[in-house]
């Protein structure tokens, strides 16, 4: 178990606290990530996701890119919760030739609750989570720009869903919107492959329908702590 928002190490419930906590950042939900990828484990997030109490919100989907863009594997999955709290957070990694070529490129997808800090985690930036930013670009769409435009748009469970740039490490870049009422981030590395999601991107949630044709690759190295 590692810590959301700052990749420390977290402390499980004991008799003085109820919940997991990290030394930095306090109460979090603990962030799991398998060591391989492959469909069992797939299932058995799924099942995490699925199998709990009913929620007293919505579940955080599993997005992921389907059909995969040509040449792109699934190279990762994770997710952040406990048995107290159920699942609060999901990630999604994938690998494969950049848009613009030049050699390999990565993509991991968050849907996470307000909070929760995961997606500003894989950004490189701090914050529990993109909303000031995002505020201020619906507050201020930019000059030339009668309207506010988002930097890209994909398709979200079948639905036209607007992304905005945020700020991110400078060998990444980062993008964040809304869908199913969590956030939702898109973190690409390198920053140059962000052009990804100016193409026709359509993300699936895993934990509707995994498809067997779903192909995987060597396990990621940024839900693995290079982010």
């Amino acid at each position: 178990m590692s810590c959301p928002r700052c990749g420390g190490a977290v402390r499980a419930p004991d008799l003085m606290h109820s919940g997991s906590r990290c030394a930095r950042c306090g109460p979090v939900p603990p962030l799991h990530v398998p060591e391989h990828i492959n469909p069992d484990i797939v299932a058995s997030v799924v099942e995490r996701i699925t199998g709990a109490d009913e929620p007293e919100g919505p579940r955080p989907p599993l997005w992921c890119p389907w059909p995969l863009p040509p040449g792109w594997t699934m190279t990762g999955v994770a997710w952040a919760g406990d048995e107290g709290g159920g699942v609060r957070a999901t990630a999604v990694a994938c690998a494969g030739p950049a848009p613009l070529g030049g050699g390999p490129a990565d993509l991991v997808f968050v849907a996470e609750e307000p909070g929760v800090g995961l997606g500003s985690r894989f950004a490189g930036t701090a914050g529990p989570d993109p909303g000031p930013e995002l505020a201020e670009a619906l507050a201020e769409p930019g000059r030339g720009h009668p309207e506010r435009v988002a930097h890209a748009k994909i398709r979200v469970a079948g639905h036209p869903t607007p992304l905005w740039l945020v700020n991110s490490s400078t060998n990444r870049s980062a993008y964040a919107g809304e869908a199913r009422g969590m956030w939702l981030h898109a973190i690409a590395w390198p920053a140059s492959a962000g052009h990804l999601l100016a193409e026709e991107v359509m993300l699936h949630d895993l934990a509707e329908w995994t498809p067997p044709e779903l192909v995987y690759g060597a396990p990621s190295p940024y839900l693995h702590g290079a982010a």
